[in-house]
């Protein structure tokens, strides 16, 4: 494992505030294993909360499909165990995935009960924004729950702003502009 001044691009070792040290990095194909044994960890409402429905298990395809992404138009990280992919735990992940015109992009978060609270989930999704920024994407949105008010006063915090979704009722649809101003725009 890398020193702390020496970690890859996109990887940093936090401190939450009941001492535990996570590694935030991007997803790795090997994180498929422990994210699909850490999903019966979960409890049914943070499993709803993400996925907007119910689910037992993840299935060896969706995890699959979950940490193998396609780096120009997809990205997540993780916050895991200090350990090596495939044997960290993982305890959050955070995606994000570019619209078919690129204007665009889908955020989704998930941190496990274990670890809500510390400020993670915020963390995540400045670093999921900060990567779209560099995609110069347009808009970020995220469709959640409408009871999930842990999830939405978070995206308030950080500037998105509600819209209701008429064809989905109990959702709402979150949306950060990151369109340049006309004074960022000229410069």
């Amino acid at each position: 494992m890398a020193t702390r001044d020496r970690l890859p691009p996109w990887h940093e070792l936090q401190r939450l505030p009941n001492g535990r040290e996570v590694l935030i990095r991007p997803i790795r194909p090997e994180d498929a294993g422990p994210i699909r044994a850490a999903f019966g960890l979960l409890q049914p409402e943070e499993v709803r909360q993400r996925f907007l429905h119910t689910m037992k298990e993840l299935s060896p395809d969706a995890a699959e499909r979950f940490t193998r992404i396609n780096p120009k138009t997809e990205f997540a990280l993780v916050a895991a165990e200090p350990l090596p992919p495939g044997e960290a735990l993982v305890g959050a992940v955070a995606r994000i995935v570019l619209d078919p015109d690129a204007h665009n992009a889908e955020f989704a978060i998930l941190v496990s009960h274990y670890i809500a609270g510390m400020g993670l989930g915020r963390y995540l999704m400045t670093r999921i924004v900060k990567w779209a920024r560099g995609k110069h994407v347009r808009h970020v949105y995220g469709d959640v729950l409408e009871h999930n008010l842990p999830m939405l006063q978070l995206a308030e915090s950080l500037g998105f702003v509600r819209h209701q979704q008429q064809d989905a009722p109990g959702l709402v649809r979150v949306i950060l502009d990151l369109s340049p101003t006309p004074l960022q725009a000229a410069s």
